[in-house]
């Protein structure tokens, strides 16, 4: 059974930081593309980051140069580094492997006061 845990959101000021984790289990974690994906009130799941088994990464342009993803396969974990947080990255947070290809975890709320 596949499971996804989303963890390391929280309250901050806008320009503040956050780590974002996410573990999984239930499939081979290391040879499946993963990707962070968030959901504001009122809007669609959108793709923000991902990171393939060679590393290769992909960011949305309003999140390019302020966000890192990285993965730990040893951990079958991945992060999302936020930086110079806005208001408008505010949004559950959640993790899958590429396309979402398995069931949505809970997520974790990001909420960015301005």
């Amino acid at each position: 059974q596949v499971r996804l845990v989303e963890s390391g959101g929280g309250l901050v000021q806008a320009g503040g930081s956050l780590r974002l984790s996410c573990t999984a289990s239930g499939f081979i974690f290391p040879i499946d593309s993963i990707a962070w994906y968030r959901q504001a009130p009122g809007k669609q799941r959108e793709l923000v980051a991902s990171i393939t088994q060679y590393r290769s990464t992909f960011y949305v342009d309003s999140v390019k140069g302020r966000f890192t993803i990285s993965r730990d396969n040893a951990k079958s974990t991945v992060y999302l580094e936020m930086n110079s947080l806005k208001p408008e990255d505010t949004a559950i947070y959640y993790c899958n492997a590429l396309p979402g290809r398995y069931g949505w975890g809970q997520g974790t709320q990001v909420t960015v006061s301005s």
